[in-house]
């Protein structure tokens, strides 16, 4: 299977972005929904317009994004319909290209920790630094010779 290429999302791409978050943020029992449909739609687009997404595509539809400013990863979602086929990996692994990253994820969410976990992050502290106000943990990950 030839993997897409990754490419910077416009905003044209925002309706099937949305449609990536809303169908993990909006079906997870443990994760409540604080922000409404419209604050989702400004946030995503402001993200868009600064060249922070980075995604890829599936006849011509968003199916995975990244989106981060410098060493800070906002987000990285698959949509679950195409979860499985490395389109993660392939994200995570060109952020890393550019050095160091940090992130904060939902403690509840054991998938995304496990794949930061292998994509070699690591653990350093536990908070609430979350919109929803659930418990979350922050990792970091340095390249090699960095550590």
């Amino acid at each position: 299977m030839t993997l897409p290429q990754i490419e910077h999302a416009a905003l044209w791409h925002l309706p099937g972005l949305l449609r990536i978050l809303w169908a993990l943020t909006r079906n997870t029992a443990w994760l409540p929904v604080r922000r409404s449909r419209w604050t989702d739609l400004r946030l995503w687009a402001r993200f868009i317009r600064a060249k922070q997404v980075r995604m890829l595509c599936e006849n011509a539809r968003p199916v995975a994004f990244l989106a981060r400013h410098g060493a800070q990863v906002h987000a990285l979602y698959v949509h679950p319909a195409h979860q499985g086929r490395g389109y993660g990996q392939l994200l995570i692994e060109e952020a890393q290209a550019s050095g160091a990253l940090e992130l904060w994820t939902h403690a509840e969410n054991l998938p995304a920790r496990r794949f930061y976990g292998l994509a070699g992050f690591q653990e350093v502290e536990t908070g609430h630094a979350n919109d929803e106000g659930v418990a979350d943990v922050r990792l970091v990950w340095r390249k090699e010779t960095e550590r």
